[in-house]
């Protein structure tokens, strides 16, 4: 039997979504980008809507995120997606905007922008990558760093008297009037990409009906940074990342 009679549609068991381009990601092995990139990309695909997608990423990993799926992308200063984001969506109303940010843009230098994004309700979606360190520009010590947690700027781990409590950026967001939709969650197991699909499913759906801002917050790892193997990172995220950011939901409106 030749191989074009088995590879037909009604034998397809999986086929990789055309949202995603054919390049080679270049994450470290075990990283969560390119988890939460195949999921982004197939809800996009499912919900039909490639072609009125835009997406904004600042500094940081997600900076190439626009190498990975083929929907228009526009890049921002290091923290400005938000306000980025806020002008595309406003000129472009009838689009799906979303922004995509790690922690140590974010929850830092970029507080402010997401903060004011989120008050004033931007009708648009915000995924948050929270791996507790700044991965890309050499594993210093972020917003969101553990009490305890070494990284090349607090090899002796982070002191709270120092340098404050990490902050729980998503907990703020959540009591903003102008956010419908806050949920924290993972993608380190088959049932937590579910609801981490199902969850970016409903932040779109809600970006469509201009419900307000919906805001996904994903606990992750950075096992370069981190110093440790993939499995051993997520076993660490289990561990010590899941009891201070609680998965689940925290609004839905």
């Amino acid at each position: 039997m030749d191989i074009k009679d088995i590879i037909k549609e009604e034998n397809l068991v999986y086929s990789k979504t055309k949202v995603l381009t054919d390049n080679i990601m270049h994450y470290c092995p075990g990283c969560t980008h390119g988890v939460v990139h195949k999921i982004l990309a197939e809800v996009i695909d499912e919900l039909n809507i490639q072609e009125k997608t835009i997406g904004v990423t600042p500094v940081g990993c997600a900076v190439l995120a626009y190498n990975y799926l083929h929907i228009d992308w526009q890049e921002a200063a290091h923290g400005r997606a938000p306000a980025v984001a806020t002008a595309i969506n406003r000129l472009y109303p009838e689009k799906y905007v979303f922004t995509y940010q790690g922690d140590g843009d974010l929850a830092s230098i970029g507080a402010a922008e997401i903060i004011h994004a989120c008050n004033r309700g931007e009708k648009m979606m915000v995924i948050f990558i929270n791996n507790g360190i700044y991965g890309m520009t050499g594993g210093q010590m972020a917003p969101t760093t553990l009490e305890g947690m070494p990284t090349a700027t607090s090899p002796y781990g982070r002191d709270v008297k120092m340098t404050g409590q990490p902050l729980k950026i998503t907990e703020l967001i959540a009591q903003l009037p102008g956010t419908c939709y806050v949920t924290r969650q993972a993608a380190h197991t088959p049932a937590a990409v579910r609801k981490l699909k199902k969850a970016i499913t409903k932040a779109l759906e809600n970006t469509g009906k201009k419900k307000g801002t919906s805001f996904i917050e994903v606990v992750s790892t950075c096992n370069s940074g981190w110093k440790l193997s993939p499995v051993k990172s997520n076993e660490w995220m289990v561990e010590h990342m899941f009891p201070y950011y609680p998965l689940g939901d925290m609004k839905d409106e």
